[in-house]
């Protein structure tokens, strides 16, 4: 059980039958009344996000997330094939589980796949992947004053925004939470 006066960023716990996870929280402590802790939580499920109150001393069961290491193998129309290295079982996930976390992520890559009470929910792809560049436009010398960007499309089809000095056939570095260009590797 975790109490609302400890509640820490990512902390997935069981409120009303939901599993949530908490984005931000903060202790307040008004000069009249009692100190309560404002939360805004994540629905795990379904991606919804709401914001409570609750007081310190409130208890809630902690949810256990069960993050499983897979191999993303092939999509197949609309279905997403994964397997579990250790065991080899193949599973396959549709679309809307899936979302956009496969958008930085090629075939044979490992992934998270993360499942409550065996219902899988989300997909974590690696913070950081390597991808070849295979569109884009040339940059051109003195076409800017300071951090011109111009878009690339990846080897997964996804768009990224580059500096002006990276090249078609280049292999970049790319935050997968932001989507954003780090580095030429």
């Amino acid at each position: 059980m975790v109490s609302a006066g400890d509640f820490r960023n990512g902390v997935t716990l069981e409120i009303d039958g939901n599993v949530v996870q908490i984005i931000e929280f903060q202790h307040v402590k008004p000069g009249k009344g009692a100190a309560f802790v404002r939360t805004k939580l994540k629905n795990v499920i379904n991606g919804g996000v709401v914001e409570k109150t609750f007081r310190p001393t409130e208890k809630f069961p902690q949810a256990r997330i069960e993050r499983v290491d897979m191999q993303y193998l092939y999509s197949d129309g609309d279905l997403y094939n994964f397997m579990n290295v250790e065991n080899y079982e193949q599973i396959a996930l549709n679309d809307e589980t899936v979302g956009d976390a496969l958008k930085f992520v090629k075939e044979n890559e490992m992934v998270k796949v993360c499942s409550y009470n065996g219902n899988v929910f989300a997909i974590e792809a690696p913070l950081f992947v390597e991808l070849q560049i295979t569109e884009t436009e040339p940059g051109f010398k003195g076409d800017t004053a300071q951090g011109a960007t111009k878009p690339a499309t990846v080897e997964t089809g996804a768009v990224v925004y580059v500096p002006l000095f990276v090249n078609e056939n280049d292999v970049i570095k790319i935050d997968t939470r932001t989507g954003e260009y780090l580095s030429r590797v």
